[in-house]
């Protein structure tokens, strides 16, 4: 699967491109959005964000990969990133905001998709995610789409240069689809 544009009422994720590169970097750039990242650097320059477009792409291609851009539907405005990432032994869900668009429930609406996307398209059976220890909010939004507590580990952050402590979550396909079943009786 190379390219697809997911949506919901508020949402469009769509594969990121370079026209994406100008209005990601004061939010992604923002150290209130980067120390609750893994994998992304603080500061966060242009030449990253090519970088992470370059990969992107390639992981896709490879079905390794499925990050998307998060527009607000009404405006196109770029919101922040997500995606379904290979990692050793399963996929694991990520997602970021801008700190201009957080409490307003587009996390959970991005996640909540992107995760449909995984089930059904994708046809994975289990996703993993993960939240570090001091941002709760993080970890909300996973437990209102059904992820539940696998554990705990020491995952490194990039922006803050050191591991943090992370709860790891996990989330299958069936549980999914048996909440979401509950949600509209």
């Amino acid at each position: 699967m190379s390219c697809c544009n997911l949506e919901t009422d508020r949402l469009i994720l769509r594969p990121p491109h370079a026209a994406d590169i100008e209005p990601m970097l004061p939010l992604i750039g923002d150290w209130d959005v980067a120390k609750n990242l893994s994998r992304v650097p603080h500061p966060y320059s242009a030449q990253d964000a090519k970088d992470y477009l370059a990969r992107s792409t390639q992981a896709r291609a490879k079905g390794e990969d499925f990050g998307f851009a998060i527009l607000r539907k009404w405006d196109g405005a770029f919101m922040g990133g997500c995606g379904v990432h290979l990692r050793p032994g399963h996929f694991e869900l990520g997602y970021w905001l801008g700190k201009r668009y957080w409490g307003h429930g587009y996390a959970t609406d991005a996640a909540r998709r992107l995760v449909s996307f995984a089930f059904r398209e994708l046809k994975i059976d289990r996703l993993m995610a993960g939240w570090f220890h001091d941002n709760p909010a993080s970890g909300h939004v996973l437990e209102k789409l059904g992820f539940v507590p696998a554990g705990m580990e020491d995952r490194d952050c990039v922006a803050r240069g050191h591991a943090m402590r992370c709860h790891v979550v996990s989330l299958s396909a069936a549980d999914f689809t048996r909440q979401k079943k509950a949600e509209a009786a």
